[in-house]
C-alpha cells in the first residue's frame, strides 16, 4: 500500500485536506489556525505544504494527511485510506494485488447498497400509510428524514431484487450486500428503512416493522462491509457536533439517536444490534475523551456501565451517565414528553463511578457487616479499573467514609474480578427457539422418565445430549409420579406435533411467496397443497 500512499499524497495538498475542516491563514512559509478539536484559545494548529504534515500543539497530535483524516473522522488507517483515496482519484484495486477480488466484491456491494437505499427512499414517497406513520405516529420531520436517508421497504417478495437486477446486479452481489434472504428474495420487507451510514455511504440498514409482527428490527447480517462490532450508528451525522461541543453522548436505540439529533442533541450516537465493545469506544475516544452513557436504569444497564468502565480505563476516556429521565424509560419517550428535558439531562450527567456506586448502595444495605463486605467487593472491584492514582485515592477515601472503614482496610481486600477480556466481545442472547424447548423435555421425559406410548418421536443417540436431557428431567421433573409424566410427555408431543407443523406452514408460506413474485406458478400451486395438507389443530 506504500505506492498507493504516495500517489494519493502526490495529488492531495495537505492544506486542501486539512483545510477541507479548519481555516487555514499563512504565517511565514507554513499555514496556522484553531484546533478542529477546539482546545486552543489562540490558532495552535500548524501546516507545512512543504513537508506534507500537521501539528497541533495543544493537542499534541500530528501526522500527514493518513493521521489527519484518522483523527479528525475518528476512523481507521484502511477506512482513510479509501476516503482519500476517492477524493484523490486513486484506484486502490490496482495496488492490492491477490486482493482485487475482494476490492471488486466490496465496491459492487456498496454500489448496490446505494442504489437499495435510494429506492426506498423513493418508495417511502409514494405510499401514504408509511408517510402517516413515519411523520405523525413516530414524530420524524423532514429534515430528519432526509439527513437519516429513511426510507421504506414494500411488502412484497421480490420487488427490490427486480429492481436491482435490471440494473446489472448478479446475485452473488446482492447476497453480498446483505440485501437478499435464504430463499433469494428481498431481505427486507414492509419495513421503515433506516440505513447505517459510514463515512464513505451506505453499508447496511436497520428496519422496523410497521404492523405487528416478529422481529421487530430486523438489521443487516455481518458482511463485507458491515460489521456490528465496529460499526457506530448516527456517527456519520454526529461526528462534526461530537468536534465542535467534545463529547458524545450514547443512547440504546437507533431510534434514541434520531429523536435526539432531531432535538437538537446531534452528539448522539448508538451500537447497533450488540453491546458496546472495546472497538466501538476506541473510535469514539479518537474523537473526544468525554463519553456520556444514556442507557437503562436497570440491571442490564448497571452491567453495561460497569463493561464500559473496565474498557475505558486504559482508553483514556472520562465516561458519565445521563440518568434523569423525569419517570420514562428511555431517550426516546423524554424527548416526546418534552426534547428540553433530554438536553438538560445531557448537561447534568454525572461521573460512572459515582452513579454506579449509589446504585450498589440502594441494592445494598451497608449498615449490616454482610453489606459491608457485598458493598465493597463491588465497589473496590469497579474502581481497580481506574488509572489515574489522584482519582483512585478520590473513590477510595469517599467509598472507606460510607463504610466506616480505612483505606488500607480497602487496598487489603483480594477481589476476584473478571478480566477484561471476557467483556470484549459480548455476543447477543441467542433468540428463543419455542420448538427446541418442547423437544427437549419431551425427550427428558421419554428417556429419563421412561415414559412409553410416543409414537414417531426419534431420540438423540449423543451421549453428551442425553446428558443433559437427564440434568433437564432432574431440574423439572424429579419426584413426579409416572401418571403424571406420562400425561405431562403425552402433552408435549400435541404441543410439539403443532409447533412443527406451525414451522413448517410458515416455511412453506415463505417460499410460496418468492416463487408467486418470480412468477412461478406451478411451484406456488404445489406449495399451496403441501400447506393445506398441514393441520395445526
Amino acid at each position: 500500500m506504500e505506492d498507493a500512499k504516495e500517489e494519493i499524497r502526490a495529488r492531495l495538498p495537505i492544506e486542501d485536506v486539512v483545510g477541507q475542516y479548519i481555516e487555514l491563514k499563512r504565517a511565514g512559509r507554513s499555514l496556522k489556525g484553531r484546533s478542529p478539536w477546539g482546545v486552543d484559545k489562540t490558532p495552535s494548529f500548524m501546516v507545512s505544504p512543504e513537508k506534507g504534515i500537521w501539528h497541533d500543539f495543544s493537542a499534541n497530535k500530528g501526522g500527514d494527511i493518513f493521521a489527519f483524516i484518522m483523527e479528525v473522522e475518528g476512523i481507521s488507517f484502511l477506512e482513510a485510506l479509501e476516503k482519500l483515496a476517492g477524493q484523490a482519484g486513486v484506484e486502490l484495486a490496482k495496488y492490492r494485488g491477490s486482493n482485487n477480488a475482494v476490492t471488486q466484491r466490496k465496491r459492487r456491494a456498496r454500489e448496490a447498497i446505494e442504489l437499495a437505499c435510494k429506492y426506498y427512499q423513493f418508495c417511502l414517497t409514494k405510499n401514504q400509510k408509511v408517510i402517516q406513520y413515519v411523520f405523525e405516529k413516530r414524530g420524524v420531520n423532514k429534515g430528519t428524514v432526509t439527513d437519516f436517508r429513511i426510507g421504506y421497504s414494500p411488502n412484497t417478495g421480490r420487488v427490490l431484487t427486480d429492481f436491482l437486477k435490471k440494473r446489472g446486479f448478479k446475485k452473488s452481489e446482492l447476497e453480498a450486500a446483505g440485501l437478499l434472504n435464504r430463499f433469494g428474495s428481498d431481505m427486507f420487507r414492509g419495513r421503515m428503512m433506516v440505513p447505517f451510514i459510514d463515512t464513505n455511504g451506505v453499508i447496511g440498514f436497520t428496519a422496523r416493522i410497521l404492523t405487528k409482527g416478529e422481529p421487530k428490527y430486523l438489521n443487516t447480517p455481518e458482511t463485507l462491509l458491515f460489521n456490528k462490532s465496529r460499526f457506530v450508528f448516527g456517527l456519520a451525522q454526529a461526528k462534526e457536533s461530537i468536534r465542535q461541543n467534545n463529547y458524545v453522548v450514547i443512547v440504546e436505540g437507533n431510534m434514541d439517536v434520531i429523536s435526539s439529533h432531531q432535538a437538537g442533541v446531534r452528539e448522539a450516537v448508538a451500537t447497533s444490534g450488540t453491546a458496546m465493545t472495546e472497538l466501538h469506544l476506541k473510535t469514539l475516544s479518537r474523537l473526544t475523551p468525554d463519553v456520556r452513557l444514556a442507557y437503562d436504569g436497570d440491571e442490564a444497564g448497571m452491567k453495561a456501565t460497569e463493561r464500559a468502565i473496565m474498557m475505558a480505563g486504559d482508553l483514556g476516556v472520562n465516561l458519565s451517565v445521563i440518568s434523569d429521565y423525569h419517570g420514562v424509560k428511555d431517550p426516546d419517550e423524554l424527548i416526546q414528553k418534552d426534547p428540553r428535558l433530554w438536553k438538560d439531562a445531557v448537561k447534568h450527567c454525572r461521573p460512572a463511578v459515582d452513579y454506579l456506586l449509589d446504585k450498589f448502595e440502594d441494592k445494598i444495605d451497608i449498615s449490616t457487616g454482610v453489606g459491608k463486605r457485598e458493598y465493597s467487593d463491588k465497589a473496590v472491584g469497579l474502581i481497580k479499573y481506574i488509572h489515574d492514582a489522584v482519582e483512585k485515592k478520590h473513590y477510595e477515601q469517599l467509598i472507606a467514609r460510607k463504610l466506616d472503614c480505612s483505606v488500607e482496610d480497602l487496598r487489603a481486600k483480594k477481589v476476584n474480578q473478571p478480566s477484561t477480556k471476557h467483556f470484549k466481545k459480548v455476543k447477543a442472547a441467542p433468540k428463543t427457539d419455542q420448538l427446541k424447548g418442547i423437544e427437549d423435555n419431551l425427550h427428558a421425559l421419554v428417556l429419563c422418565g421412561k415414559v412409553s406410548g410416543i409414537e414417531g418421536l426419534e431420540l438423540p443417540s449423543d451421549k453428551q445430549k442425553q446428558a443433559e436431557l437427564s440434568l433437564i428431567f432432574e431440574q423439572k421433573y424429579k419426584g413426579w409420579d409416572q401418571g403424571r409424566l406420562t400425561e405431562e410427555a403425552h402433552g408435549l408431543f400435541r404441543r410439539y406435533q403443532v409447533e412443527k407443523n406451525r414451522q413448517r406452514r410458515a416455511e412453506l408460506n415463505e417460499e410460496m411467496a418468492a416463487a408467486e413474485a418470480a412468477g412461478d406458478e406451478k411451484r406456488a400451486d404445489e406449495l399451496a397443497k403441501q400447506i393445506a395438507a398441514i393441520k395445526i389443530n
